[in-house]
């Protein structure tokens, strides 16, 4: 640790602001499932463009629909939810009122784990198709955790199927959300 933090010259919120301006901030991947909801944003060419777009700086939503000449409001609410983009309120003109600009919180991606081919192969197809079986797990996953099942473990062995994989279906899902070793139902 540099001497300079330990003497408390440099905060933590120093550290997090200079980060923001400077958009150099790396996502540290430490879950293999945390891939899948990014390679799901990242298969939308409409998605990319926003996010792109929004590596220069902060815009509103209708600045980047000027610019991208399309919709945008799938695309923020996509990279909102998966903790990629950042949002505050800009400043008006007298006589306006406030608009939310958007920012991308990361410009790099650093993945920190281990997981077998098979798991891998899993998460990308989990990630990239529209299989109604998947449909079907996650539909069993959710059943499972209204009625208390809510570990992966237990749940692993309910549905025979890897915990990563449940991971996986999870991070996909609009009605799961995973804490730690356990499954919860959404609160949207």
């Amino acid at each position: 640790m540099s001497s300079w933090v330990q003497k408390g010259l440099i905060t933590l919120a120093a550290l997090y602001n200079a980060g923001s301006h400077m958009n150099n901030r790396t996502r540290i991947v430490n879950d293999p499932a945390d891939l899948v909801p990014l390679l799901q944003v990242f298969k939308s060419d409409s998605h990319k463009r926003v996010f792109s777009s929004l590596l220069n700086g902060w815009k509103t939503e209708n600045e980047l629909e000027e610019i991208l000449q399309e919709d945008t409001y799938n695309s923020l609410e996509m990279l909102k939810k998966i903790g990629l983009i950042e949002s505050k309120w800009r400043m008006p003109e007298p006589g306006h009122t406030p608009q939310i600009e958007y920012h991308t919180c990361y410009s790099k991606l650093r993945a920190d784990f281990q997981c077998s081919i098979s798991d891998m192969s899993d998460l990308i197809r989990i990630a990239i198709t529209d299989d109604e079986g998947l449909r079907n797990v996650a539909d069993a996953m959710e059943c499972e955790v209204k009625n208390g099942n809510c570990s992966v473990q237990n749940l692993s062995r309910t549905l025979n199927q890897s915990p990563t994989f449940l991971r996986g279906i999870a991070k996909r899902s609009q009605h799961l959300v995973v804490k730690g070793h356990r499954f919860e139902l959404s609160k949207r």
